[in-house]
């Protein structure tokens, strides 16, 4: 995976136990496996004889799994195994889950030490199933998987697309930030849940005519971030995105736009039922007056220079700013190459915000396109706090706990 939006530190002191079964997808649980453990989360293994078939113990252990169980009756597996996710393990993940382990699970049958070990299990479950599309869609497997869903197991549902065997259809383990994103929320304190969160971001594009435009090199990253870190966290959480590509969970709303227009007119359509708003998008303050005819404007027509008029676009978060009720909080970015916190100032009262996130650009190793970000932060009660330079996802989340203190 290397969506690095979904990679979030902290979860040491956590525990996932990771069963896997046989399916051709069983060698994906060493990626999972590896982005377990560089959470920070501890994780053992549950390995079942058809598993075996695909996979090998000692290339869990290889990765950092401890311990790695094969079968109930190793000597391994001699001291109350079949227990031992129960009495230490957070969240058990079962990935990928065949056809056979569904049924197990449904029907609390115990016959080998996974099945075992979930039928005494009491915290979260994770369940991605990986199947042929005809196993997927038999009447046995969706009533095993409903009754599943119905008892609390957290299922993240097979993806569309061509099997092992050559036949296309649902039935396709998921992608893998899918499966890690659930396993990490069933380890996150839920402290955002019930809270409805926008967040704005990526660059606008505004054209000047059929093939060219007035933008900026923003990515988004730093919003993506913050949409993940919100969603781990239980809120619901709508992204509106300038056209940049990122992964999302389903349950996400993402409405894409492209200009300073559109996504002016988005944000103020969901401003009003929202908690809190994080503006990350980098917004042009200008844009182009399009050329004539709305085709392509031809080099040979400008001569020898081209001259080109700019008109203001929207102020989005002055606008938000305006249109805050009681209660909701509103977080604005500011990024400068000089006089950061002067800048940060002005910007926090003119915009009403209740934060400013100021963070310094045109540097390689923070600002737009980097994976980490340094800020200064200004709350509207006059504190402020340094930030040193953080992973843009630790920092997402220093975000959100800042929008609680300040």
């Amino acid at each position: 995976m290397t969506t690095t939006h979904c990679d979030f530190k902290g979860y040491s002191g956590r525990r996932v136990h990771l069963g896997v079964t046989g399916s051709v997808a069983a060698f994906k649980a060493l990626s999972l496996l590896r982005q377990l453990v560089a959470s920070g989360a501890s994780v053992g293994v549950t390995l079942t004889a058809a598993a075996q078939r695909f996979v090998t113990p000692l290339s869990f252990e290889a990765l950092g799994a401890d311990p790695v169980y094969t079968d109930m009756f190793s000597p391994e597996a001699a001291n109350f195994a079949h227990l031992a996710p129960s009495q230490t393990a957070d969240v058990l993940a079962i990935v990928p889950a065949t056809a056979d382990i569904l049924a197990r699970l449904s029907c609390g049958l115990a016959g080998d030490l996974l099945a075992c070990q979930a039928l005494a299990f009491e915290g979260t479950m994770v369940v991605a199933p990986a199947m042929n599309p005809r196993l997927w869609k038999a009447a046995a497997t969706q009533a095993n998987w409903q009754t599943l869903l119905a008892r609390g197991v957290v299922g993240v549902t097979p993806e569309c697309g061509e099997m092992a065997c050559g036949e296309s259809g649902r039935g396709r383990l998921a992608g893998e930030e899918a499966i890690f994103t659930a396993i990490l929320k069933a380890l996150t304190p839920q402290d955002m849940a019930g809270r409805k969160v926008l967040v704005s971001l990526g660059p606008t594009r505004e054209y000047f005519d059929a093939a060219r435009f007035w933008s900026n090199p923003s990515t988004g990253r730093m919003g993506a971030c913050l949409a993940m870190a919100a969603w781990l966290r239980g809120a619901s959480v709508t992204v509106i995105s300038g056209p940049v590509s990122w992964w999302f969970p389903e349950d996400v709303t993402v409405v894409p736009v492209v200009t300073a227009s559109q996504m002016h007119d988005a944000c103020l359509a969901v401003w009003p039922d929202c908690d809190m708003a994080v503006m990350t998008a980098a917004v042009a303050d200008f844009a182009p007056v399009p050329h004539p005819g709305g085709g392509k404007f031809k080099k040979a027509a400008a001569g020898k220079e081209l001259t080109l008029v700019f008109s203001p676009t929207h102020d989005i978060l002055a606008a938000m700013g305006q249109k805050k009720r009681p209660g909701q909080r509103l977080v604005g970015f500011c990024a400068e190459t000089e006089h950061l916190l002067e800048n940060a100032k002005g910007k926090l009262t003119r915009k009403n915000c209740d934060l400013i996130v100021a963070n310094p650009i045109g540097r390689s190793d923070a600002g737009f396109a980097a994976l980490d970000n340094e800020a200064v932060v200004l709350a509207a009660d006059g504190r402020t706090e340094h930030w040193a330079s953080a992973p843009k996802t630790e920092m997402a989340w220093k975000i959100w706990d800042s929008t609680n203190r300040f």
